[in-house]
């Protein structure tokens, strides 16, 4: 792996360790949970990594998820809130995960490099400054669970929300909004996910979508349904600031220990993405 001052390293830490947490966004477990105490569908999912941050307004939800229509999210917040409160939402959320682990990964979760893996990765989310980083600031706040198998979700799910939340500071910096944000990522010339499932899955009209792509056209970022040259470059901005400011918690970590803890998850993040449940959720 190259130095861990290198944004690259950034970038594979997250391809690698996604699926361990990603699967709870699929999880049927997770749903029917979130079912048992009132909240359903769209709900669950802004209600259930919303919660980490308690309480707060319906806007601070949708100022942290940036690429959804903010009507999609006003339809779940706070209505969530009124069904549960948010730190019975995180006992419920942690409890789906430690069901859908043991569901897919099985005996797995007491092995020793699931033990390992917690231990170093716990190290990396606890380097994560907070400044400037609400969700995953928020999921810092919580506390850290006892079994290894949960402890190495939660550190994931810090390192995941840290990235996140840079990735929305970088598209700030660009002066992409959130629906011409999914524009530029289902339009560059590498995406692996389609412009129509980007914006179904994040709710915007037809209306608002063409207006987002009409605006990127505008600034010579769009031709069509493909980013142009300067589109790319600025597409391309936007990833590598991602990964720069994703540094943090891998240079703490250091190199050699990165990718030791990239080879103990790599096999349970593929048993989770060979399991089914990303098709099964879609």
């Amino acid at each position: 792996m190259p130095d861990a001052t290198d944004p690259v390293v950034a970038r594979k830490m997250w391809r690698t360790l996604e699926p361990y947490h990603g699967m709870i966004y699929f999880s049927p477990q997770a749903t029917a949970a979130y079912a048992d105490i009132g909240i359903t569908g769209r709900a669950g999912y802004f209600a259930s990594r919303a919660a980490a941050m308690g309480t707060v307004p319906t806007e601070v939800v949708v100022a942290t998820f940036y690429n959804f229509d903010p009507d999609v999210v006003r339809a779940s917040i706070p209505g969530a809130w009124m069904a549960a409160s948010p730190g019975q939402i995180v006992k419920v959320r942690l409890s789906a995960v430690d069901a859908t682990l043991r569901a897919v990964l099985g005996d797995a979760i007491r092995g020793a490099d699931i033990a390992e893996a917690a231990e170093l990765a716990r190290v990396a989310a606890e380097a994560c400054p907070p400044e400037g980083r609400p969700l995953s600031a928020g999921h810092a706040s919580l506390d850290w669970p006892t079994e290894p198998h949960l402890v190495l979700w939660h550190a994931i799910t810090l390192l995941r929300e840290f990235r996140g939340d840079g990735h929305i500071a970088a598209l700030v910096v660009e002066e992409l909004d959130g629906c011409e944000a999914l524009h530029t990522h289902g339009a560059a010339l590498d995406s692996p996910v389609p412009l129509e499932v980007l914006q179904s899955t994040r709710g915007w009209s037809d209306g608002d979508w063409a207006a987002a792509g009409q605006r990127l056209a505008d600034r010579g970022l769009l031709d069509g349904t493909r980013l142009t040259p300067l589109g790319e470059e600025v597409r391309g901005r936007v990833e590598h600031s991602t990964d720069r400011l994703s540094l943090a918690p891998w240079r703490a970590l250091g190199a050699d220990a990165c990718d030791r803890l990239r080879t103990l998850v790599r096999p349970h993040s593929r048993t989770i993405a060979s399991s089914g449940i990303f098709a099964a959720g879609a």
